[in-house]
């Protein structure tokens, strides 16, 4: 016998040992739930993250922290665009009520009520 053994198969480099527990699994669950969630879309956003950082460190792949991260973007960017659309459209009227004076007014099919 010549004592020489074969390197082990330790499988991938970066990959978490079999049997180990992912950090960041329910935090990913959380962040994915609350990613859905209208005004806690941007909570969702960043506890997604964190998840997705804490299973990355573990050696783990956390898909439904990523999927969180996706939907609380899309959802947080879409909050935003709303915010300013309103806004624009709310400094329309107030400009149009501060023209008009306080009362009720009809123009061009339109009725401004202005306090």
């Amino acid at each position: 016998m010549s004592g020489y053994q074969p390197p082990m198969n330790a499988g991938p480099a970066g990959a978490a040992p079999a049997g180990s527990e992912d950090p960041g699994k329910t935090m990913g669950i959380i962040g994915l739930i609350l990613s859905f969630l209208g005004c806690l879309a941007p909570v969702g956003l960043i506890i997604s993250i964190v998840a997705r950082s804490k299973s990355k460190k573990a050696g783990h792949q956390n898909t439904l922290a990523t999927v969180g991260i996706v939907v609380g973007a899309l959802v947080t960017a879409g909050l935003i665009i709303t915010g300013i659309v309103m806004g624009v459209a709310l400094g329309g009227v107030a400009q149009k009520c501060a023209e008009l004076g306080p009362g009720v007014h009809q123009e061009g099919g339109t009725t401004y009520t202005c306090s």
